[in-house]
């Protein structure tokens, strides 16, 4: 990261122009890198906009199959870029965005979340939010148009999808609900809102709460009486996407097998740590004994950010003085608690230029008021330091080496997912978790991650279930999830309807550690005595996301 920049390549300025492509498309995505020219609108949800978009993959594609590498960071720019215009066009293919509902990662949520990343300290940044909020009303609609157009062609989501999607929409949109609230608080850190904005944000936010009631109307009215009785999604339409969120091909027969001997492993580890903490005690009377330890909660959201950013800032101090050259503008990392109840933990990137910095977010469900330390430590390392914070920030902070794709939207959830895993892995090696109970609750989201794949994988590809007793189905995948984790049913129940909405991700973490692993095994038997876990670790994290694929034939190619 401290070589002198890289002269631009023809490949470097076809990525170049995909992400001013993408601003200009997506002006959602673009917020999320920091882009602010479209800030004020939405993407086109409509089919008319998909069809745009596959229409500049295709022209973007062609460009990359024309071009010749220069130098092998060229190699790996187009062969990662190709393969996800490639995918993207398969999904576009088989009309996947005339059925994209799901409970996480939907327009149904992008079009409310992107607000959660929008500047908000000056009235200038209010007036941008308030454009946006008026701009609602037409994304909703060309969605709309989209999911109209599937039901026309029988092309729909699963119905538990759009159930569950009309009980986010309701909290958006009640009175004490996002919309409302959001606008009730707009305030500058430089003063005060003129009065006609804070009217003018009053109006748009009513109006955007308006527009969400209407989809919410179509999809009771329209959408969910049509909606498949099948969660599942076939091999063929799985495959495709585990190759998306792994950027790797894998046999999934074997993964599946794979899962379920990882699963035993994961609960026998379990059971000698129990034993540490209480001899003879089974995993469940451990958690029991950890769960009524005063010492280890946090009582409220307060106290679980304040925990969250003293955990983290530690972690920073600590590796970067020592196990990691940690630059300073990825130095801090800020935890948030998200404006939202849906029950999940995500990070976000720190804009191209830093000033937005990286986020951990954590969206707690309604009547969730108690938090075991025990059982988040490594949440935070997984989500910061070393995990996603480290490997994103850092490759934001490499500009000097990698185009504008590289840093900031290249790679893929196997990567990202599998790295934040093997981190956690990492700082019980590095003994952050010597404490019996931090590992316990460190192996209950690795359990928990295994189970996954067999879940993900058994109810999509419809397989036998562990007991024999028949085919995986939504009732088997919530009670094996119930048995498999230590979180309360509001968290299950979200989580397993997240695997059911969203193929192929899930197990995305567990695969992306397994891979990691073994190209890191791989490269310590290619370096011999020469190996060094701290170069290695700097020789991967200094390509940027990368597809699986490419992480193994980069490293190990000499």
């Amino acid at each position: 990261m401290t070589e002198a920049t890289r002269t631009q390549t023809q490949i470097d300025a076809i990525a170049e122009s995909w992400v001013d492509t993408l601003a200009e498309l997506s002006p959602t995505l673009g917020t999320y890198i920091g882009r602010t020219e479209h800030a004020d609108r939405f993407d086109d949800f409509s089919p008319e906009g998909h069809a745009r978009f596959a229409d500049e993959a295709r022209r973007t594609l062609g460009a990359l199959d024309a071009a010749q590498p220069a130098d092998p960071i060229d190699d790996i720019t187009r062969t990662d870029l190709s393969s996800e215009l490639r995918l993207a066009l398969e999904l576009h293919d088989i009309r996947w965005n005339l059925r994209d509902l799901n409970v996480i990662a939907s327009p149904a949520q992008e079009i409310r979340e992107v607000f959660d990343l929008m500047p908000t300290a000056s009235a200038e940044d209010w007036e941008v939010i308030a454009r946006r909020l008026g701009a609602v009303k037409g994304a909703v609609k060309g969605y709309t148009e989209s999911l109209r157009e599937g039901l026309r062609q029988g092309i729909v989501p699963a119905r538990r999808q759009v159930v569950e999607v009309l009980t986010q929409i309701s909290r958006y949109t009640a009175d004490n609900g996002f919309f409302a609230e959001f606008a009730s608080e707009a305030a500058p850190a430089e003063g005060q809102l003129p009065a006609s904005l804070a009217r003018e944000l009053a109006d748009q936010s009513g109006a955007a709460r308006v527009a969400y009631d209407d989809l919410a109307e179509f999809m009771r009215a329209e959408l969910a009486p049509d909606a498949g009785e099948a969660d599942a999604v076939g091999r063929e339409v799985y495959a495709l996407h585990s190759r998306r969120f792994l950027g790797a091909t894998i046999d999934l027969d074997e993964t599946y097998e794979w899962g379920t001997e990882e699963l035993a492993r994961m609960v026998a580890e379990q059971e000698s740590i129990a034993h540490e903490i209480s001899p003879g005690a089974s995993v469940e009377e451990a958690v029991a004994l950890l769960e009524k330890d005063p010492s280890r909660k946090l009582h409220g959201t307060e106290a679980l950010q304040e925990w969250m950013q003293a955990t983290s800032d530690r972690a920073v101090a600590e590796l970067g003085a020592t196990h990691f050259d940690i630059p300073e503008q990825i130095r801090t990392l800020e935890c948030m608690i998200a404006p939202t109840q849906e029950g999940g933990i995500y990070y976000t990137g720190p804009t191209d230029d830093f000033s937005r910095p990286g986020r951990m977010w954590w969206s707690v469900p309604e009547g969730v008021t108690e938090f075991d330390t025990w059982r988040e430590l490594t949440t935070v390392y997984h989500e910061g330091i070393p995990g996603h914070h480290l490997q994103i920030g850092q490759a934001v902070y490499n500009r000097a080496q990698l185009n504008s794709w590289r840093r900031l939207l290249a790679g893929t959830s196997g990567h990202a997912e599998g790295w934040a895993l093997y981190a956690e892995r990492l700082m019980q090696d590095l003994g952050y978790l010597d404490d019996p109970a931090d590992r316990l609750g460190m192996l209950d989201g690795q359990r928990m991650r295994a189970a996954r794949v067999v879940l993900d994988i058994g109810v999509h590809l419809g397989k036998q279930r562990p007991d024999g007793e028949g085919i995986w189905d939504a009732d088997y995948a919530l009670a094996f999830m119930g048995r498999n984790v230590n979180m309360p049913d509001e968290f299950v129940r979200f989580e397993v309807n997240r695997y059911l909405g969203w193929p192929g991700q899930a197990p995305s973490y567990k695969v992306g550690q397994r891979i990691w692993e073994q190209v890191r095994d791989d490269y310590a038997e290619a370096r011999g005595t020469d190996f060094s876990i701290k170069e290695f670790h700097k020789r991967a994290l200094d390509m940027g996301g990368v597809g699986l694929d490419t992480l193994r034939t980069a490293l190990l190619r000499g």
